[in-house]
């Protein structure tokens, strides 16, 4: 059973800055691509970032700059380093996987999801 698990999420001042992790279990192989996503209560869940295990990467074009997505194939495990936070960023961050060969930030096409990791930004 795949399963994926969120952590380093918590609360933090404006300016600051947090590292999130997803490790991801129970796949018999990397998944080609992985990626986070945040929502708000009452607003869609948006993507953030995504990585492939060829090493491309994308990202919203509110993070840019800020965050870095990186992904560990050996471990298994997503990254997200998350610099100049601020109360815009504050959301629940969810870690989501899949396979095939196309990698694009749509909730729709993800299969895997982690339960989330709330990050909370304070001014």
């Amino acid at each position: 059973q795949v399963q994926l698990v969120e952590s380093g999420g918590g609360s933090v001042q404006a300016g600051g800055s947090l590292r999130l992790s997803c490790a991801a279990s129970g796949y018999s192989s990397s998944f080609y691509c992985m990626a986070w996503f945040r929502q708000t209560p009452g607003k869609e869940r948006e993507g953030v970032a995504y990585a492939t295990g060829l090493g491309t990467k994308n990202y919203a074009d509110s993070v840019k700059g800020r965050f870095t997505i990186s992904r560990d194939n050996r471990k298994n495990t997503l990254y997200l380093q998350m610099n100049s936070l601020n109360p815009e960023d504050t959301a629940m961050y969810y870690c989501a996987a899949k396979g095939g060969s196309t990698c694009q930030l749509s909730v729709a096409d993800f299969d895997y999801w982690g339960q989330g990791t709330q990050v909370t930004v304070s001014s």
